[in-house]
């Protein structure tokens, strides 16, 4: 594998977590808790979307179709997003501990890659930057406030990332060429990625009183990033494309 595919395989997994999770969070729509929340989880659902529009554009760049094409005529199996972004949104308290476990990977992949030697993605990192350090602090002060509830709130949180926390660490699934991304300064890599989102989040749960789980319980849920995802993919993808199926002319 070349450069050039390498980076096209770091693109495609980064813009298809975007989107897929930018769907997820668009089913919050008029169902959140409160008001406040619904359209904070709306906002936020655009702004993955925006994100994956833009890196869908710099594949287009490099030789992939349109963002239209590569986003609503693909199956599941020619998707490389991660089981976690895929998951049903479950009730809040999961769908806000994958918001708090996604995000801050994002903002550390986005921070790492805005002195990345490839300027295109550089740029995309910079502009989309204060977006996802705001999905962080909103991720932050809503765990932390459930955390630190009552007895059934904390619960509910510390089972969601339980739950999650597998899941989460399968974001970090290593691309076949990461020796050339790392070595032409493109990448840091996914091994350097999650250890300073370990770093970052660690202090966090603490201070929301929740414990990561025990490290002899880790397995990362692999296989999303090579075109083996779970049931739920498909028929999201099918609800998701149903405009576009009707109207391929319909704008984002």
């Amino acid at each position: 594998m070349n450069s050039i595919e390498a980076l096209k395989e770091l693109l495609y997994k980064m813009a298809d977590d975007q989107l897929i999770i930018g769907h997820r969070n668009s089913e919050w729509n008029g169902l959140g808790p409160i008001l406040e929340e619904d359209i904070a989880f709306s906002s936020m659902a655009q702004d993955k979307m925006g994100q994956s529009e833009h890196l869908y554009n710099l594949l287009n760049q490099l030789g992939e179709a349109e963002a239209d094409t590569v986003a609503f005529t693909r199956n599941a199996p020619q998707f490389h997003c991660s089981h976690l972004v895929e998951l049903p949104i479950g009730g809040y308290d999961f769908s806000l501990i994958r918001h708090f476990l996604f995000d801050f990977a994002e903002y550390m992949r986005f921070e790492a890659l805005k002195t990345s030697a490839y300027q295109p993605l550089a740029q995309v990192a910079k502009k989309f930057f204060g977006e996802i350090k705001y999905h962080t602090m909103h991720a932050n002060t809503w765990v932390h406030q459930l955390g630190h509830g009552n007895e059934e709130s904390n619960t509910k949180m510390q089972d969601s990332l339980n739950y999650a926390w597998n899941y989460a660490l399968g974001m970090f699934e290593p691309g076949p060429a990461e020796d050339i991304l790392i070595a032409e300064n493109i990448f840091m890599g996914e091994e350097a990625l999650k250890a300073q989102w370990l770093e970052a989040i660690t202090p966090l749960l603490e201070k929301s009183n929740l414990t990561i789980p025990d490290k002899a319980t880790w397995a990362p849920i692999y296989g999303g990033r090579v075109g083996k995802h779970t049931e739920h993919l498909q028929p999201l993808l099918k609800e998701m494309t149903e405009v576009y199926t009707i109207d391929p002319s319909a704008d984002w």
